[in-house]
């Protein structure tokens, strides 16, 4: 806390902390009193969500959807919007897709719907997706790109992308001369698809002699019919080139000196991606091509599709516009490409750097207008980042740490900043795993530690907030997250492996949301179940919690803690509205007292916190003392009938804690009860010392 008034004897002074804005803090910055952020940190923020106005406010549970298909073995979680109404949590496992939508599994003859792949589980976290409307890329550099594709509600089919022509060209060309002559003609014919848009390699050539200055001479070209085709190009030979003379829906064309128009020419297809050490490790779509980058062999290539098409990899010569670009960024060192991010600019994310590509005098980027430049020279982890507005967060290539990278107009580029200075511990030594963003209701950015926690960043960078928060599960590992909009809000899904009843398990869990209608709907535990129905005292259905103590909301009531046997619990009353899960701790604490009594902002004395003022919102089971092991109640009942709980507060609640004299003057506050509690600001009376 910062900022304080000097009492008349300078013995008791009151500090007041109107936001926990700055979220929690490193202790090596507990010296930085002059840091702005130090009025509005916290030392301690635990399974608290600081929003952006500055209320820190205990998170809501996460709900138990289902066990993993293999708890012995990871998986993980990845995004997929169908439509504005309709999301999709695929649960990518060795060997398996399932889905989950709306805490719930899609089943089919009552059993998951599963799509199998060929993945390993250490390979898991190694692919990256992109989706465009109903068809998610999937790319590994050891597996071929693939596509998941959702046919139907329960109808989804997963397929090696092909890159070869979409459509075969005629099996053969004839050319007959009608006149006499020694001149030496040849023609291929290219087949075009129903869509308009395919066309195919090729044929082989046509030839015969002839000689077409010759009044009255043609050369009648001919070919069979190829599968699939509506229309078909003919092209002859001229300088070296094939040239464009005509398209037909027959199967011939006749050739009475048409002029060869050699600025469209065949089709020529790459052979790219069909081979180990050749599959990209980066997918995304940029200006209506799909791109891909960073195979084994090429690790600093990048490779955009035809524009308007997905999988179409051919060019022309001469190069037109719209062929496929393919050029490998010149680099000082080895970098592989890990991602392809599409913002205003299209930017290459590698091991050791950061690139920007643009086109030269031109709008758009073409063959011919690329341009590659370097932005920073950090690096990237192999985690698929995020984009909030026209940021990009991205894990750094070494320590662990998050950045940003964004636009800056004073630098006329992308400049990258450290997101994880203030909050140093809670990166050094470990690694981000996984990462997701949720928009609404609170802009979050979380993260999956190898730590085992989930790590929340409240990010909004016009407004320069980022404030740090972590998140712990009881016998809980959180191994993956994933985020989907699902109604009004984004609603944040993680796998957590757990250890229940003895053994190891894996499920899949849903954060719920914060906003209830009632104080009986508020769900405030993890791996949770809800009961709803007629008053009852036996709650079933909790085999996954077996022989773990679990917390419970009855009616809006506090119960006390049971231990599932037999999946179920028995209640001292009955209810007919009951949450049951494992119990969450949430803890807030302060950071030291400063203030300018002296030329030391009162560092060196001894202090004591006296009263403590907390203005809260909708709360309700608050303990608050100097330390975790020191806590008091706050009575909160006032005019509520016996029986009844108490009803949540909003308003400024006092509260005594235990002397406590020490050197900080810090304030605890702690939630373990199944209740949710919002501080807006916080005022203490502190003694101070000599």
């Amino acid at each position: 806390m910062l900022g304080g008034s000097l009492a008349d004897e300078m013995s008791n002074v009151r500090t007041l902390q109107r936001s926990f804005a700055a979220g929690e803090v490193s202790p090596e910055l507990f010296g930085r009193i002059d840091d702005a952020k130090y009025q509005s940190g916290l030392a301690r923020c635990r399974n608290f969500i600081t929003k952006p106005q500055g209320p820190a406010e205990n998170r809501a549970g996460f709900g138990f959807v289902r066990a993993t298909k293999n708890s012995g073995v990871k998986s993980r979680l990845i995004p997929f919007t169908y439509s504005t109404t309709q999301t999709m949590v695929i649960e990518v496992g060795a060997g398996y897709f399932r889905f989950h939508s709306q805490g719930a599994t899609l089943l089919s003859a009552g059993v998951p719907y599963e799509v199998a792949n060929t993945f390993a589980e250490a390979d898991l976290f190694d692919i990256h997706f992109v989706q465009s409307a109903d068809v998610l890329t999937l790319v590994h550099p050891g597996y071929p790109p693939q596509e998941l594709r959702r046919l139907g509600a329960l109808s989804w089919s997963l397929t090696t992308i092909s890159f070869a022509a979409a459509i075969s060209p005629p099996a053969s060309v004839t050319a007959t001369p009608t006149g006499a002559g020694t001149i030496a003609y040849a023609y291929v014919v290219t087949a075009i698809a129903a869509d308009g848009i395919s066309e195919s390699a090729a044929s082989t050539a046509g030839t015969c002699t002839g000689n077409l200055f010759t009044t009255g001479n043609k050369i009648d070209v001919t070919w069979p019919a190829a599968t699939g085709a509506t229309r078909y190009n003919v092209y002859k030979m001229s300088g070296g080139l094939y040239g464009y003379i005509g398209q037909t829906a027959t199967l011939a064309l006749v050739d009475d000196n048409i002029a060869a128009d050699l600025s469209k020419t065949p089709p020529i297809y790459d052979t790219v991606f069909a081979s180990t050490s050749n599959y990209p490790a980066a997918a995304s779509y940029f200006e209506q091509r799909r791109c891909f980058a960073g195979t084994v062999t090429q690790p600093q290539n990048i490779w955009m599709t035809k524009s308007g098409t997905e999988s179409n990899v051919s060019y022309s010569l001469p190069i037109r516009d719209d062929d496929r670009i393919a050029f490998r960024v010149a680099a000082r060192e080895a970098n592989t490409i890990r991602h392809i991010v599409p913002l205003t600019q299209l930017l290459l994310l590698t091991s050791a750097a950061e690139w920007r590509v643009t086109s030269v005098n031109s709008d758009a980027i073409t063959p011919s207008t690329i341009s590659v430049r370097p932005q920073s020279y950090v690096g990237a982890s192999n985690v698929q980042p995020v984009i909030i507005n026209n940021t990009l967060i991205y894990g750094a290539a070494r320590g662990g740490h998050v950045r940003e990278l964004a636009y800056s107009w004073q630098a006329n580029g992308f400049v990258t900043g450290d997101l994880s200075l203030r909050a140093a511990h809670l990166f050094d030594t470990f690694d981000i795993v996984d990462m997701a963003y949720s928009k609404a209701p609170q802009p979050v950015v979380w993260f999956v530690s190898s730590s085992g926690n989930l790590l929340g960043l409240t990010y909004v960078p016009e407004q320069q907030i980022g404030a740090w928060h972590w998140h712990d599960s009881a016998g809980g590992v959180f191994e993956s997250c994933c985020v989907v909009a699902e109604g009004g809000e984004d609603v944040l899904y993680v796998i957590v492996r757990r250890t229940i009843n003895g053994g190891s398990v894996r499920y899949v869990e849903r954060l719920s949301s914060r906003d209830f209608a009632t104080p009986a709907d508020s769900f405030f535990v993890d791996c949770g179940l809800t009961y709803s129905g007629s008053p009852a005292t036996v709650i079933s259905g909790l085999d996954h919690l077996e022989g773990e103590e679990v917390s419970i909301l009855a009616d809006a009531c506090v119960h006390p803690r049971r231990v599932v046997d037999g999946g179920a619990i028995t209640l001292d009353q009955e209810a007919s509205k009951v949450h049951v899960g494992l119990p969450i701790t949430a803890d807030i604490k302060t950071l030291p007292v400063a203030m300018q009594v002296d030329g030391s902002f009162g560092q060196g004395r001894f202090k004591n916190v006296n009263k403590v003022w907390m203005r809260v919102h909708g709360s309700s089971g608050i303990f608050v003392g100097p330390s975790e092991d020191r806590l008091v109640e706050a009575k909160q009942r006032t005019t509520e009938s016996p029986g009844s709980p108490p009803d949540l507060k909003t308003q400024e609640i006092q509260v005594m804690p235990s002397n406590a004299w020490g050197d900080s003057g810090q304030v605890f506050v702690r939630q373990a009860d199944p209740l949710p509690l919002s501080v807006l600001s916080m005022t203490a009376e502190v003694a101070m010392g000599g």
